[in-house]
């Protein structure tokens, strides 16, 4: 009998004759982020990641792997064989690290192996029966219980009860590359997390206007880029200086041009780099009406300079999505950090949706 750590995938068993490419890209995934902690196996069983290691060392697992895409859940197993009086033992084992008293419980089982004597649900009664007779200030509740036991039937027996749940998505490369527009406000981070979540391996690039703009701000921006490599791993940030070509447009254009033609003249920079350094799409922060310049035509604006798709996972999303989901990444605090990025420089009082191309 032995105490495991057990991952579920997510989406990645919907892939078809792809899936074990995804798969693989995933355990790439777990055994980076994971490589710091001491552990002796990986191994698949039915669908499943499990890691064999130490008990002390169970829970930095679980924490460091819980930050990689694609993984839905993470729990520690008491892992043993396929022998019900075994199981029982296991539950014994299960039930010294719960909080339980007082509390509504169901069993589920998941029996992978047909060749089990006992049906699933045959399994749950008699399993949900041991519990309730030796475990005392427990009842049951099929509906919605509070404690949830789940015993999966494998080429091992593996009985948990609590998940913690993961990012979900695809694992990081598994849907190309593509080149975020990082500024240092709330929004561009949080575009950069959603779309990798969704597999894409990211580059950014940041705009600003030294020394308008502070060594300080940069250090902002490079501080969100290091939070998001927690997620993402290390990437590629690269640095431009638009201060030139905001000066040219402030001498020569209408001052509500100025913001819509340096986002075209931004748009048109990061493709070239995005060409250049084989980047299959450019990610943007903008959500749709949320300022002057970010309505339909002022996205239009800027779109028709790009040559490969742009990707703006926030288009539909109400500010207070956008601050709960950096909240929850922990890129909040420090996208509020009062220090000026380029798009505040030469900022005109009225903005122009529309230009010629």
């Amino acid at each position: 009998m032995d105490k495991v750590v057990s991952i579920s995938f997510g989406e990645l068993f919907l892939k078809g004759k792809n899936r074990q490419r995804f798969v693989d890209r995933a355990i790439k995934k777990v055994r980076k982020k994971i490589s710091h902690i001491p552990y002796e196996n990986i191994y698949l069983d039915s669908g499943k990641l499990y890691i064999e290691a130490k008990e002390e060392y169970l829970d930095a697992i679980i924490e460091s792997a819980s930050n990689v895409f694609g993984i839905i859940y993470l729990s520690k197993c008491v892992r043993t064989s396929k022998d019900f009086e075994k199981i029982k033992e296991a539950a014994d084992v299960l039930f010294e690290d719960l909080d339980y008293e007082g509390k509504t419980f169901k069993v589920f089982t998941n029996r992978v192996d047909k060749s089990f004597t006992l049906t699933s649900p045959e399994i749950s009664r008699e399993l949900g029966a041991y519990i309730l007779k030796n475990f005392k200030n427990l009842s049951v509740d099929i509906k919605k219980p509070e404690l949830e036991i789940h015993l999966d039937l494998k080429n091992y027996a593996y009985l948990f009860a609590n998940r913690v749940k993961g990012l979900g998505g695809l694992p990081i490369g598994s849907s190309g590359r593509g080149l975020v527009l990082l500024s240092g406000g709330i929004d561009s981070p949080v575009a950069g997390f959603l779309i990798a979540k969704r597999g894409v391996e990211l580059g950014c690039i940041h705009f600003h206007s030294y020394p308008f703009t502070s060594e300080r701000a940069f250090d902002k921006v490079k501080k969100l880029a290091e939070i998001l490599a927690t997620y993402t791993g290390n990437f590629t940030l690269y640095s431009v200086n638009l201060l030139k070509i905001q000066t040219e447009i402030n001498k020569k254009a209408l001052e509500r041009e100025t913001t819509v033609l340096s986002r075209r003249f931004m748009m048109r920079i990061s493709d070239k780099l995005a060409e250049k350094n084989e980047y299959s799409m450019i990610v943007t922060g903008e959500s749709l009406g949320q300022v002057a310049s970010q309505t339909i035509e002022g996205i239009n604006a800027s779109n028709v300079l790009a040559t490969r798709p742009v990707l703006r996972p926030l288009i539909g999303l109400d500010k207070s999505d956008i601050i709960e989901i950096s909240e929850k990444i922990g890129t909040y605090e420090t996208s509020i950090m009062p220090f000026e990025d380029c798009c505040t420089v030469f900022l005109p009082k009225k903005t122009c949706n529309k230009t010629k191309n």
